[in-house]
């Protein structure tokens, strides 16, 4: 597995948590292939920020509006990046 930046990684944890009915922590603890220890400071660290949001009734998580500004800057951000590359490729 290539290494993988934690803007990479907080952006995947928050995709995943996109669902409608939102996911489990085992569920993102999966998809994201974290160890146990990194989904917690990840969690914590997104939960901190206002970008995720956990709902104790139901036990899952949920990517807030915040979360998805970020979702989408990040995407777009990402996108400016892969044109400037094959732009300098060439």
């Amino acid at each position: 597995m290539k290494h993988r930046s934690r803007l990479e990684i907080i952006s995947l944890i928050l995709d995943i948590a996109t669902r409608k009915d939102g996911v489990t922590q085992k569920k993102i603890l999966y998809r994201a292939y974290l160890s146990y220890q990194h989904l917690k400071e990840y969690l914590s660290l997104l939960q901190e920020n206002g970008l995720i949001k956990f709902q104790e009734e139901a036990r899952v998580y949920r990517t807030t509006e915040k979360g998805m500004h970020f979702l989408n800057l990040y995407g777009r951000l990402n996108d400016v990046v892969a044109m400037t590359n094959n732009i300098i490729v060439r």
